[in-house]
């Protein structure tokens, strides 16, 4: 969803508030009267230009058209269901719930009769709809991946007033193949602000992305914002915060939202907004610009918030949401780095294009213990490095003849598979490791870097832990851990805690999988506010790398080719800039618009900040 930046492969942005021609659903003119139905195929790519309609019932239509029109009427881009609802008998319609989830087939519904008989003989009829299960996005809009089958009875019967059939019993939500998913709804980030995390230098919050689905073609624009309103999604609750008075909702009589011609979006708000003030007021319109700024083909610049008498509560533009909260790319790294072939850290000029990297001033650039890995913190002041053996952890300022000092960290497992990951440095400046030693295996935090090690309590986790990336928000972790051969990304939240001692206390509950079709991920790195880059593979498949959400869900556009047996990834939350990888050809670097390019061949571990 955002522009071609200048160093990441992504498709061109486009805005979900299109034009308004209609076509009908193919296949809806021309229905089986009687008979076996058909799979409900998912309609094909239709131009993002063109809105989809569906076709109310035709006159004395039998049964399986009626449940073949329903589905297909499902897929449209019908603001309230209206068509799909003539389907339906009036109690089943007032029943009916459509916004109450969204479940996502591998290929479209499947319905198989399970009464077959004369209309003579009966009045009712009743139709399993089967499939595989995809995904399923709920009341919140939050997607989750799924799987296992599909299998729901929908019951039609014979209307004595009227001699029409009807469906009179249905399951809750809708129900569609992933492609039409793919053509009607479009990811979102809505934006709070990051809790328990010290603001930056300067009092910048930090913004932490939630992404939900909304129906691209139906009033996004509205849906987000009421969606924004509700707050975080359940999973990411406890550890993000809105500045949204609770309770507070579109004003009265309040319908519908559209930016005007200058992309000002102006929101009423009803009357628990009524008393905030300035600053939080100013927040408040902060996380509503950076919500919506890819949401409309120009972008919304500006936000006028109103109170319910109509008053003005604040109005703020794009350049004082930066000062209010980081985000996004307000500052990107200045530097690339990577260890070179003689176990040096190293730095290249980020986004330069050019190859010519030199050493990072300090311990870690001068060979005084060679190193095997190295995470760079997002202030680029300082740097931690793994021994080559894998075996200690050294935090080093980044200034001229700064010294070693001693390990901050040990791992006592006997092999250099099985001791220290490569480290990860959080938005707040805390360092993250993980020992992998089969005696004592562990994810550790390093307040500042310095300090005695904070054990992190992961309740959920099952396997062992093999890389760690935290995101620049602090409050989300990725992880590829792995069990009985297989490896999983996995994304938790950072729940923190200060204890009765003083002491932090941080555990990463409620982790879940984010990659359930890849057997095997070799790599991953935070690639934007909520996307990763993951290199994995398939059951039975050969390496590849793809782009996924915090959600499990894949974002819009191609994914990026895959060089030679990638083993290292790295990306920047700053998309403009390239990824970097090791590979078989050593440090490759991607531009935007290019192929990979061979930086050289002796190095591995390429890393950006954080």
């Amino acid at each position: 969803m955002g522009a071609v930046g200048g160093g990441r492969w992504r498709a061109p942005r486009t805005g979900v508030l299109v034009g308004c021609g209609a076509v009908l659903l193919a296949g809806c003119a021309s229905m089986p009267d009687s008979g076996d139905l058909r799979g409900v195929e998912s309609t094909p790519r239709q131009d993002a230009q063109v809105r989809v309609f569906a076709m109310p019932p035709r006159e004395n239509a039998g049964p399986a058209e009626i449940v073949q029109g329903f589905l297909e009427a499902l897929t449209s881009d019908d603001p309230r269901y209206e068509t799909a609802r003539q389907y339906l008998t009036p109690g089943a319609s007032g029943r009916w719930r459509p916004d109450q989830s969204t479940t996502v087939l591998s290929d479209g519904p499947n319905p198989v009769p399970q009464h077959i008989r004369s209309r003579e003989a009966a009045d009712d009829y009743s139709y399993t709809l089967t499939g595989s299960k995809f995904a399923v996005v709920d009341a919140e809009h939050a997607y989750t991946p799924d799987s296992g089958t599909y299998n729901r009875t929908v019951h039609l019967t014979l209307d004595k007033k009227t001699d029409q059939w009807r469906i009179d019993s249905l399951p809750q939500g809708v129900i569609m193949g992933r492609s039409d998913f793919q053509r009607n709804y479009v990811s979102v980030n809505k934006y709070y602000y990051a809790a328990n995390v010290p603001a930056a230098e300067g009092g910048q919050l930090k913004t932490v992305a939630d992404p939900v689905y909304v129906r691209s073609k139906v009033d996004a624009v509205t849906s987000t914002v009421r969606a924004l309103l509700k707050g975080p999604t359940h999973w990411l609750d406890p550890v993000a915060t809105s500045s949204f008075p609770s309770g507070v909702a579109l004003g009265k009589g309040v319908t519908s939202l559209s930016p005007d011609d200058q992309n000002k979006l102006t929101v009423p708000l009803n009357d628990k907004a009524d008393r905030v003030g300035r600053t939080q007021c100013s927040r408040m319109a902060a996380q509503l610009l950076f919500t919506l700024q890819d949401l409309t083909p120009t972008g919304v610049t500006q936000v006028e918030l109103r109170r319910s008498d109509g008053g003005k509560l604040c109005e703020l533009d794009e350049s004082r949401a930066e000062i209010i909260a980081s985000h996004g790319t307000a500052r990107g790294p200045e530097y690339e780095y990577f260890v070179d072939g003689k176990q040096r850290l190293v730095r290249m000029q980020a986004g330069s294009g050019s190859n010519q990297f030199i050493p990072v001033p300090g311990a870690l650039g001068d060979g005084t213990r060679k190193l095997r890995a190295a995470a760079v913190s997002r202030d680029e002041d300082r740097a931690a490095g793994v021994s080559f053996d894998g075996q200690s952890l050294y935090v080093v300022p980044l200034v001229a003849g700064s010294p070693l000092g001693n390990a901050v960290l040990t791992s006592r497992g006997l092999s250099e598979n099985d001791r220290l990951t490569t480290p990860s440095w959080d938005g707040a400046g805390d360092l993250w490791v993980a020992d992998r030693d089969p005696k004592n295996p562990r994810l550790v935090m390093l307040e500042q870097g310095a300090g005695q090690p904070v054990e992190v309590r992961t309740p959920d986790l099952d396997g062992r832990i093999e890389a760690v990336r935290v995101a620049a928000d602090g409050v989300r972790i990725a992880l590829i851990v792995e069990k009985d051969g297989k490896t999983s990304l996995q994304i938790g939240r950072i729940d923190r805690e200060t204890g009765a001692d003083g002491k932090a206390a941080v555990s990463i509950p409620a982790l879940r999988s984010v990659t359930p079709q890849l057997e095997e991920v070799t790599a991953m790195s935070w690639a934007g506010d909520s996307r990763l880059v993951v290199v994995g593979r398939e059951s039975g498949g050969v390496q590849q790398m793809r782009y996924v959400q915090v959600d499990g869900s894949t974002p819009a556009g191609n994914a990026p080719p895959s060089p030679t047996g990638v083993k290292q990834i790295a990306a920047s939350e700053d998309e403009r800039l390239p990824l970097v990888a090791y590979s078989e050809d050593g440090i490759v670097r991607l531009s935007a618009g290019a192929q990979w390019q061979k930086v050289v061949k002796a190095g591995t571990a390429p890393v950006y900040p954080g």
